[in-house]
Protein backbone atom coordinates (compact mmCIF):
# COMPACT_ATOMS: atom_id res chain seq x y z
CA UNK A 1 0.00 0.00 0.00
CA UNK A 2 1.37 3.27 -1.08
CA UNK A 3 1.67 5.89 1.37
CA UNK A 4 0.94 9.41 0.69
CA UNK A 5 3.40 11.08 2.91
CA UNK A 6 6.47 13.13 2.02
CA UNK A 7 10.15 12.54 3.52
CA UNK A 8 11.50 14.80 5.33
CA UNK A 9 14.45 16.16 6.42
CA UNK A 10 15.68 18.17 9.42
CA UNK A 11 18.11 19.49 11.61
CA UNK A 12 18.57 19.19 15.34
CA UNK A 13 19.37 22.96 17.14
CA UNK A 14 20.82 23.19 20.33
CA UNK A 15 21.09 26.18 23.09
CA UNK A 16 22.41 24.62 25.71
CA UNK A 17 24.76 21.56 25.91
CA UNK A 18 24.09 20.17 29.63
CA UNK A 19 26.54 17.04 29.14
CA UNK A 20 29.02 18.94 27.96
CA UNK A 21 29.47 16.69 25.04
CA UNK A 22 27.10 17.58 21.70
CA UNK A 23 27.56 20.91 21.67
CA UNK A 24 25.51 23.96 20.30
CA UNK A 25 24.03 25.46 16.91
CA UNK A 26 23.12 22.32 14.47
CA UNK A 27 24.26 19.20 16.36
CA UNK A 28 22.57 16.41 14.10
CA UNK A 29 20.74 16.15 10.75
CA UNK A 30 18.11 13.63 10.01
CA UNK A 31 15.68 12.81 7.98
CA UNK A 32 12.15 11.40 8.42
CA UNK A 33 10.84 8.65 6.39
CA UNK A 34 7.14 8.42 5.57
CA UNK A 35 6.40 5.48 7.97
CA UNK A 36 7.71 8.56 10.38
CA UNK A 37 10.38 6.50 11.57
CA UNK A 38 13.58 8.68 12.13
CA UNK A 39 17.48 8.19 11.73
CA UNK A 40 19.30 11.06 12.86
CA UNK A 41 23.61 11.66 11.82
CA UNK A 42 25.58 13.25 14.64
CA UNK A 43 27.52 16.15 13.44
CA UNK A 44 30.39 15.76 16.38
CA UNK A 45 32.65 12.99 17.57
CA UNK A 46 32.29 10.10 17.23
CA UNK A 47 29.74 10.85 14.44
CA UNK A 48 26.97 8.27 15.21
CA UNK A 49 23.97 7.44 14.19
CA UNK A 50 20.37 7.13 15.85
CA UNK A 51 17.41 5.10 15.09
CA UNK A 52 13.67 6.16 16.51
CA UNK A 53 10.32 5.53 15.80
CA UNK A 54 8.53 8.65 15.58
CA UNK A 55 10.58 12.63 16.33
CA UNK A 56 8.54 12.26 19.30
CA UNK A 57 10.55 9.97 20.44
CA UNK A 58 13.68 11.46 19.41
CA UNK A 59 12.69 14.54 21.57
CA UNK A 60 11.80 12.42 23.99
CA UNK A 61 15.29 11.18 24.67
CA UNK A 62 17.43 14.72 22.98
CA UNK A 63 15.10 17.35 23.89
CA UNK A 64 16.36 18.16 27.22
CA UNK A 65 13.51 19.41 28.67
CA UNK A 66 13.45 22.01 25.57
CA UNK A 67 17.14 23.10 24.72
CA UNK A 68 16.84 20.69 22.16
CA UNK A 69 14.62 21.11 19.03
CA UNK A 70 13.67 20.01 15.68
CA UNK A 71 13.78 22.38 12.51
CA UNK A 72 12.13 21.04 9.42
CA UNK A 73 13.94 22.08 6.41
Amino acid sequence: MANNKAARNFVLMRDEDESGVSGTGIVAEGYQYPSGRVVIEWLISPFSLGIFSSLEDLICVHGHGGKTWVVKE
